[in-house]
């Protein structure tokens, strides 16, 4: 019986050391920051698309660890601390903003506010008043389009209208209003290329110009219906709304009676390109 007894509390006190040690391993691994480093190196790996994996990371964390020993070349060290820490703390802010759909729009909300405040202590040595750094906010807007599966053919007349300059303090409001117009304008453009789909009757050709523009009409007028001043959510609302019915109308009219011959057409990126400059006209600049 005592060599059971001590048994049982040989194992409990087994279990608690167990317990104590994970928490022990969480924390170094937090306190340390390795999940920022690697969720840094996993971006930059994804952004390069190596067809050496596992090389790319090797050198990655070598020339981090080369970085960190020697200092950079050519430059201060507290100039490339200061750069290290923005482009960390821009991952960070990233994966905040990647936690919650923009649908969610309080959890949405929530995670933004926090990518603001991590943002603003990047780069403490040029710290601008009054908001985030219009430079540092430009690049998560570039980042956010690119992990929304935008092409940068795409973002590109997006960020053109709501980037800021370099120089500029961004507010919260203006930083949300951002991050929430990528969000949407990519699920938009998802939105486009599942029209185009419905049109296209074979993937390997074109789609009927005439079909194509019909359905670009009928998606103008479903933007319509909302104010320009709406939240540009209600924008995507708006084109999400165009029910089958419809667009199968606007099809048969636009094929006629007699179902129409195949004349000219209209590839996918013309059609994507043709939706997106519906959206971008309503988004209002940032002078």
């Amino acid at each position: 019986m005592a060599d059971k007894r001590r048994s049982g509390v040989s194992t409990v006190m087994s279990d608690s050391k167990a317990t104590t040690k994970a928490e022990t391993d969480q924390e170094f691994l937090s306190q340390a920051g390795v999940g920022v480093l690697l969720r840094g190196a996993l971006l930059k790996l994804v952004e390069a698309r190596s067809e050496d994996p596992i090389g790319f990371l090797a050198e990655h964390f070598s020339n981090i660890a080369s970085e960190t020993e020697n200092g950079p070349v050519g430059g201060s060290d507290g100039e490339h601390h200061s750069n290290v820490l923005e482009q960390q703390q821009l991952s960070r802010a990233l994966w905040h903003i990647g936690l919650a759909h923009h649908s969610h729009r309080s959890a949405f909300n929530s995670n933004t506010r926090v990518a603001y405040d991590l943002l603003m202590q990047s780069g403490s040595r040029r710290h601008v008043a009054g908001g985030v750094k219009g430079r540092v906010y430009t690049e998560l807007l570039r980042g956010l389009c690119s992990e929304g599966g935008l092409s940068v053919t795409a973002s590109a007349p997006l960020l053109l209208r709501i980037r800021c300059h370099d120089h500029e303090a961004v507010p919260f409001e203006l930083f949300r209003q951002g991050v929430l117009t990528c969000a949407v304008f990519a699920d938009y453009i998802r939105k486009s290329q599942c029209l185009y789909a419905a049109v296209s009757s074979c993937p390997e050709r074109a789609a009927d110009r005439s079909l194509c523009q019909a359905v670009l009409g009928t998606l103008q007028e479903a933007l319509e219906t909302t104010s320009p001043w709406s939240d540009v959510a209600r924008y995507l609302e708006a084109s999400m709304k165009i029910s089958p019915g419809k667009l199968a109308q606007a099809m048969a009219e636009a094929q006629g009676p007699d179902g129409g011959g195949m004349g000219p057409t209209m590839d996918a990126q013309e059609f994507e390109d043709s939706a997106a400059k519906l959206f971008l006209t309503r988004v209002r600049i940032v002078s």
